[in-house]
């Protein structure tokens, strides 16, 4: 029966047990570490890791994928906001009454907007988001073609 403190250590570790049943076990299989484990199963005292929640788990996903993910709005060459997807829904949800309104005002004056992604990489809803610009722009164009005031004298 030879064992020592690392061999408690271990089994404590393994089995995620206290230091007197990693003993105990371990007195009772004769100092082998595997025996103790299955000796600790077989007695139940083996306690599973402390798991997060699956809902839990998940929204941390999805804050650190808003926060690696830029919304960005650009008129011309010049980036007039950059902000974390994050802050954005943030103040989105919060402000809507407002953020909606400009947003639209937004693409009425040619402002462009898109998502990037960490590296600066493009995300599949930028194309979305460029075909519905260039809606807004033929639109606009076509009121401006048709509209009997705007014409030159």
């Amino acid at each position: 029966m030879s064992f020592n403190l690392d061999h408690i250590d271990e089994l404590k570790r393994r089995a995620n047990v206290s230091y007197a049943d990693a003993r105990e076990a371990l007195i009772q299989c004769n100092g082998d570490l595997l025996e103790a484990l299955v000796y600790l199963e077989g007695q139940n005292k083996i306690k599973p890791e402390p798991q997060e929640s699956t809902l839990l788990s998940k929204m941390k996903t999805l804050f650190n994928k808003g926060n690696n993910t830029r919304f960005v709005i650009k008129k011309k060459e010049r980036t007039v906001l950059n902000l974390s997807v994050t802050i954005t829904v943030l103040i989105t949800v919060f402000t809507f009454h407002i953020t909606v309104p400009v947003l639209l005002l937004a693409l009425v004056t040619g402002h462009k907007m898109k998502f990037e992604g960490k590296n600066g990489e493009d995300l599949k809803v930028n194309k979305t988001l460029h075909k519905v610009s260039e809606a807004v722009d033929n639109a606009k164009k076509k009121l401006v073609e048709e509209d009997p005031h705007t014409a030159t004298q």
